[in-house]
This record gives C-alpha cells, structure tokens and sequence, in this order.
C-alpha cells in the first residue's frame, strides 16, 4: 500500500500527534492568527516529517486520497470553505472524539451519510451517539511509551483538565473543588491558574511532572475518555476517578485504581493512597499493565491503516477490511 495524503485539522493536539505515527502523509490547514481549527503545530511535541503545514486558501490546489474531518465545524463548515467540489467528494472519515451533548441516548450524528466512515474513540460514544445509517468503525486511544516511570514521591494528586472553570460540572468542577478541599491536589491545563493550578504545561513536560504525583484524579462527569487518562497509566500512576462512561471498562478497582459514582469514597481512596505509599505504586504498575495491552501504538496504528485502507480502497485483500457497522472489539 503506497504512503496516503490524508487532509485533516488540528482539533486535539495530543490526539494529532499519535496518530502522525501511522505511515501516511497529514496535511493540516493554518489560517494566520490560529483560529480554531486552524492553528499550527505546537513545538512541545516531536513531530515526524509526516505531517505538513499548509495554508487554507491553497488547500483546493492539492491532491489527497482521503478527508478526515475532527469535528463538527469541519464537516459542517469547513468543507465549503476550503475543499474542491472535487476534493469534497473523495472518501471521508469522520472522526468523534466526544459523546453527545445533547440527549445522551437519542441524539443524531450530524454526520448521516452510508459514504462517510463514522469512527469513534470509544465504545462508549458509538453506544450514545445514534449514527443512524453511517457506517461505524471504534479506534480506541493509543500513547506513545514515553520512557517516563512512577516515582509517586510528591504525596498529592494531579488532575489534568484544559479550561476547567469554565466547562464547569460536566467535567467535574465541583467535585474538584471539593475533593481539594480535603486532599491536596494540583490541577494542570489551560486556563488552570483561575483554581490555583499550575497552568498550561507543555506535553514535553507534562507526563515527567505527573510521575512525581502519587494519584491521578479525574473528576470528569461526562466526556470520552480523556487522553491524560491513557497516558498517566502508561506512566504508571494509579487512577482516582469517576464510575462514569468508558472509564469503567478501563480502571479495575484494587488492580489499577479506584472508581466510585460517590465522590466522597473517592476521598477516601486518595487518602489511603497519599498514606501508603506501596499500595500506590502496586496500582500504578497495573494502570500500566493495562495501557501497554489496551492502548499500546501498535495496535492503535495498524487499526487506522486498516481503516484508511478500506476507505480508500487500497487493501490487497479488501475482504479482510471491509468497514463494519459496529465497533471494532476492544
């Protein structure tokens, strides 16, 4: 299969740079100024040479094999402004990085469309969302092994969550506000310094940082599953978090972490936690365990390679890739 010239937005930086491990081309839109969908690469990331950077208003003069819309801008919006009837036409992804906002059980996919492929992050969003007649494939998270071990030295928790105050309940900020109240507990992201947090810390440092902590806290009521998650398990810290969404099929109690949909065990676990230390470390090394099986970039990789192969019709033996209507088995 020859390398593929995927067009596709900057939405989830983190995100953008994982799948730049696959063995194709990125072609990603800027506008001056970086408006949203449109901002370059950021420098705290390593990226390949498979990724390129080009202006908007020259994206209708390229060839590419394949669009992969990020969000619902970009397939709503986007696509009038600076696609080709031509390039609009060539095989689509449509990528869900979120569950509905909407009705969490009976919201339609804006996307509705038997030629456009539907894949979703987790199996909890292709449960929520009703993809109505588009094709549906689930890619779960893969993260880089940053050769970052637990150390679990500092005796806090860390949370990482951009733009917190102002998501508000649906990513937990009550709950951590409360939690802080009985627990230390450090916040990083953007917009974090509101809440007392420590900022925006650059990915380059972020996962050296949280190897020092000795939890992970995540407060988050309703979302994905957050790529923070996946990599602070890689690291090895253990996880404190909420019994909600895809977290559940991810976090076993007593192996690698604690769930609970009452906040104030939760409490108690991180208490525990911040008291013996051992304990902590043995969780860790299952919440590593867990993400080298579940979230490791060989698989991540070889699932969109298949998925792009399929939908550009380029597999030797197209019948053992043919797009599924249901997600792909964790």
């Amino acid at each position: 299969m020859r390398p593929l010239r995927v067009l596709t937005w900057h939405v989830h930086g983190s995100y953008l740079y994982y799948l730049s491990h696959v063995e194709h081309e990125l072609f990603i839109p800027v506008l001056p100024g970086d408006p949203a969908g449109y901002c370059g690469l950021p420098a705290s990331f390593p990226w390949r040479g498979n990724v390129h950077e080009v202006p908007a208003p020259e994206v209708r003069q390229l060839q590419f094999d394949c669009v992969l819309f990020q969000s619902h801008k970009n397939y709503a919006e986007d696509r009038f402004a600076i696609l080709s009837p031509e390039q609009r036409r060539l095989p689509s992804i449509f990528l869900e990085h979120d569950p509905p906002r909407g009705h969490p059980t009976d919201t339609r996919h804006p996307v509705d469309d038997p030629d456009v492929v539907l894949v979703h992050v987790t199996h909890f969003n292709a449960l929520m969302w009703d993809s109505g007649r588009t094709p549906v494939r689930v890619i779960e998270h893969g993260v880089v092994d940053p050769g970052i071990r637990y150390g679990g030295q500092r005796a806090a928790g860390a949370a990482v969550i951009n733009n917190l105050p102002s998501r508000g309940r649906r990513l937990g900020l009550d709950l951590f506000r409360d939690a802080q109240r009985q627990v230390p507990l450090d916040l990083m992201g953007m917009d974090s310094e509101g809440l007392g947090g420590l900022g925006d810390v650059s990915h380059d440092r972020l996962l050296g940082r949280l190897a020092e902590y000795r939890f992970f806290f995540n407060p988050i009521r309703y979302t994905s599953l957050g790529l923070a998650v996946c990599e602070a398990m890689m690291v090895g810290l253990p996880i404190v978090g909420l019994a909600t969404t895809e977290t559940v099929t991810v976090v076993e109690n007593g192996v690698s972490g604690y769930l609970d949909t009452d906040p104030q065990r939760l409490v108690e676990h991180m208490r525990r936690l911040l008291d013996r230390a051992d304990e902590a470390r043995e969780l860790g090394a299952g919440a590593r365990k867990t993400a080298l099986r579940r979230f490791g970039m060989d698989r991540f990789v070889r699932d969109w390679e298949e998925t792009l192969a399929a939908v550009t019709g380029n597999l030797e033996r197209r019948a053992t890739a043919a797009i599924p209507t249901v997600g792909v088995p964790a």
